[in-house]
């Protein structure tokens, strides 16, 4: 057991979780060199914020047409236009296939 200052304590607690940002960077970085990771425009970012369909907005990213999304998915583009439009939700089977094409996770797309 040790005992210090509260003062101490905070400071050691901030260096501890100064020190896991700074591995998280790393960790990113490293992963962004490999190819696994992307950086997107805040543009992007800030249209996911405001609630535009996350399909639409990564096609974008990535500068897919509605076509050509369809298409590397096995869907019609009308179909694919009804799940960016919220009209029809996809199955999570077809979603799986949509985030493949658009080399995100899933995740990313709910």
């Amino acid at each position: 057991m040790a005992v210090l200052p509260n003062n101490d304590y905070d400071k050691l607690i901030e260096a501890i979780e100064d020190r896991e940002d700074v591995e998280a960077g790393r960790r990113f970085r490293a992963k962004l060199a490999a190819g696994e990771e992307e950086l997107i425009p805040a543009e992007f970012v800030n249209r996911m914020i405001d609630g535009e369909n996350k399909i639409k907005v990564w096609r974008d990213v990535h500068g897919m047409s509605a076509k050509a999304l369809a298409d590397a998915a096995g869907i019609s583009a009308p179909y694919l236009s009804q799940i960016e439009g919220s009209i029809r939700e996809g199955s999570t089977e077809e979603m799986k296939i949509i985030a493949e094409a658009l080399n995100v996770t899933i995740d990313e797309l709910l």
